[in-house]
């Protein structure tokens, strides 16, 4: 028998990645065996919110993340407006999904220049046949893709600007719509804003127009469009991810996730523009959101006993360092990990590329990062379409009028990083109960009481390890395509 030379590492704390992060790794013979994920620091913001009146929840939620805030903002808008019984307007409803997706733009883009590619501008990869490109446009704090893309950031956010007031944190989005109106001439300026994004990402991400990009339907129709945009970013990425074998590194479940994403308008307003569901195998299944459940075998918190659905849960903070590792909870769909995010998102929207992706490699970290640029491409046309449906002159907001009925309701959106649900019961006039299942609550679990880990534990074993390493390149890659929010995480 052959001894297997086995260590363990810790790999973090993790610089460019919201909150604190830590990863443990049994390492066997060059290779991640097991993993285990910790979210270090506890914040508990659902304690806060409860005894408090719900519309505090409009207030108090969004200040879990000052990256996500406006998520954070619709999720609890939504569920007040299930207790209350009131939709949104037609131009509330379509300003918010304009102000949600400025938001997850302003992400998108932020993950990959600033938070993602950086690692491939590393003196590690000197040698590379696209290094030296690399570090040209991506070199941390200097490269010219980082000086270019904060100016797109900035111009995009000044749609937040006009719809929502000011970002972070804002306070426009109610339940019954907007707190704030444009007339006519602001959509002539949120127009030209979007065109202006438009020009740059088509300029230098993509080489090509948004529309191209988001018609891609296959792998080897990626091949080949990708050689002929070599001077663009995509393209950089992909010519990397080709030489590195990105699509054989961090392969999860292949359980996707979305809660669907934007609310539909006009003839329809129960349908969302992204559907909702869980896709595995190449199929479709609707989601029962009664199999949500969340368990806290492994996490620094009361209530271990059985798996809780969130409107029977708590946050109950209990150091348990025996067996617990980290204040994240354990959320799993009828007892199953899933994975969340932009992929999941095209999967459920059906955009032919991703599918064809992960038929053929499953999850991992080039077909994550290629349906968030996807979907970036996809974004930008439709928010165009938006803007033309605004209707300057009819209402905002539905008012409301009086208490706030007691009764309990789910606010399911779709953040940057996947499916984001709030829980909410009023009781008394009062919040009895809020619980928050955010999208890396989904993909940063620890285990469950099964012993099944949570998505990124399991896509991150097989990762090599070269010696010498403390935090592995190949785990940074498969942690950043996951694109983790661990202020989220822990609320």
């Amino acid at each position: 028998m052959v001894e297997q030379a086995k260590t363990r590492l810790v790999a973090g704390p993790f610089n460019r990645v919201e909150g604190d992060l830590e990863v443990r790794l049994d390492v066997v013979d060059g290779h991640v065996g097991r993993a285990w994920v910790n979210a270090p620091l506890f914040r508990g913001i659902e304690r806060v919110l409860e005894g408090r009146t719900p519309m505090d929840a409009l207030v108090i939620a969004p200040r879990i993340c000052g990256i996500c805030s406006v998520s954070q903002s619709h999720a609890a808008a939504l569920a007040l407006g299930g207790v209350m019984g009131m939709a949104p307007t037609h131009n509330g409803q379509v300003a918010t999904n304009l102000i949600v997706a400025t938001e997850n733009l302003a992400d998108h883009l932020t993950h990959f220049h600033l938070f993602f590619m950086p690692d491939f501008a590393r003196p590690d990869y000197e040698g590379r046949r696209w290094y030296a490109q690399a570090h040209e446009r991506f070199a941390a704090l200097r490269g010219s893709a980082v000086r270019g893309i904060l100016q797109t950031r900035a111009l995009a956010l000044h749609v937040m600007g006009i719809l929502a007031g000011h970002w972070p944190h804002t306070l426009a989005i109610q339940p019954g719509g907007l707190s704030r109106g444009v007339e006519k001439q602001d959509c002539v300026r949120l127009s030209g804003i979007l065109g202006g994004v438009r020009a740059a990402l088509e300029e230098t991400l993509f080489g090509a127009r948004l529309e191209e990009v988001a018609a891609l339907s296959g792998v080897e129709d990626l091949q080949r469009w990708a050689e002929g945009r070599r001077g663009s970013d995509f393209s950089l990425f992909l010519r990397i991810a080709q030489d590195l074998a990105l699509q054989s590194s961090g392969r999860s479940y292949d359980r996707f996730l979305s809660f669907g994403a934007y609310p539909g308008f006009g003839s329809d307003p129960g349908q969302r523009h992204w559907r909702s569901g869980i896709f595995e195998t190449g199929a479709v299944r609707t989601l029962n959101m009664d199999d949500v459940s969340e368990d806290h075998t492994f996490s620094h918190m009361a209530d271990m006993g059985r798996p809780l659905p969130p409107f029977e849960g708590a946050t109950e903070p209990h150091m348990r360092a025996n067996t617990a590792y980290s204040w994240s909870k354990a959320p799993r769909m009828a007892g199953l990990a899933c994975e969340t995010g932009a992929l999941a998102r095209q999967l459920m929207a059906g955009q032919p590329l991703v599918r064809a992706l992960v038929a053929r490699d499953g999850g991992n970290v080039l077909s994550r990062v290629v349906a968030r640029l996807v979907e970036v491409a996809r974004l930008v046309p439709m928010m165009e379409q938006w803007v033309r449906a605004l209707r300057p002159g009819e209402a905002w907001c539905h008012s409301h009028t009086g208490d706030i009925p007691d009764g309990r309701a789910i606010g399911m959106t779709e953040a940057a990083r996947g499916a984001l649900g709030h829980w909410l019961c009023v009781e008394k006039g009062l919040i009895a109960r809020y619980q928050i299942v955010a999208p890396t609550t989904w993909n940063f679990s620890p285990r469950d009481a099964a012993g099944v880990e949570g998505p990124l534990e399991y896509a991150l074993k097989g990762a090599r390890v070269h010696e010498g390493e403390q935090t592995p390149l190949s785990v940074q890659h498969i942690v950043r395509s996951f694109d983790p929010c661990m202020a989220c995480t822990v609320h």
